[in-house]
């Protein structure tokens, strides 16, 4: 039989334990959640990202359009930390793509973790989106 005190340490230790897990999970990798394209004699693509920005030392700084064989065609830098601003989109236009691209991959990547995040690849045809692969789940 465990008294009081057993069961107040063990959800203590419970909430402790959950409180690093999810913390964790949330300052991990930034992850592209949407992506919208426009062609014409370029592409336009409005990427959105999601990432617990912490500050000047811990931020989502860059997204890439990278070809399906990993080769970087595109970078937006992003210039500052988003902390209050989650998820956000920001836009890059002019993008030239060699000729037959069908698709392309969408990654993110933070000043501390990298890439790794969840990566999508959209269809320049038609515009829909799919989890990539490589991105975790």
């Amino acid at each position: 039989m465990i008294g009081k005190s057993g069961i107040a340490a063990m959800i203590v230790g419970a909430t402790i334990g959950f409180a690093a897990v999810s913390g964790a999970a949330t300052a991990g990798e930034a992850d592209v959640t949407a992506v919208a394209v426009r062609s014409g004699s370029t592409y336009s693509f409005n990427v959105t990202v999601r990432h617990a920005d912490e500050g000047w030392d811990h931020y989502a700084n860059r997204w890439e359009v990278l070809s399906l064989d990993g080769k970087v065609l595109a970078t937006r830098e992003l210039a500052h930390p988003h902390v209050n601003e989650q998820p956000f989109t920001r836009s890059l236009s002019g993008v030239k793509l060699p000729a037959g691209t069908r698709e392309v991959r969408l990654r993110a990547n933070d000043k501390v973790h990298g890439t790794g995040g969840v990566e999508l690849i959209v269809d320049l045809a038609t515009g829909k989106s799919r989890r990539a692969n490589g991105g975790r789940s």
